[in-house]
């Protein structure tokens, strides 16, 4: 996830609300950004394993699904 993608949930997620509350207040805003960040990146994934598969294209998928997660 880059840090706009993480910038985009944070504010969706409302957790700007919480920006001040001590950490360990924070458990359940926490668990909701960690599982929605989790399943944004699944559906990423999918789409390139779909858009790969209807283009003949699954030897690249492993490699572009790594690449999500480098940083730059």
């Amino acid at each position: 996830m880059t840090r706009d993608e993480y910038n985009v949930l944070f504010h969706r997620l409302e957790l700007n609300l919480v920006a001040f509350k001590r950490l360990m207040d924070c458990d359940e805003e926490v668990l909701s950004l960690v599982n929605h960040a989790i399943k944004a990146e699944r559906e990423a994934c999918y789409t390139i394993a779909k858009f790969n598969q209807s283009n003949h294209l699954e030897h690249l998928t492993a490699d572009q699904i790594k690449a999500r997660g480098e940083t730059k």
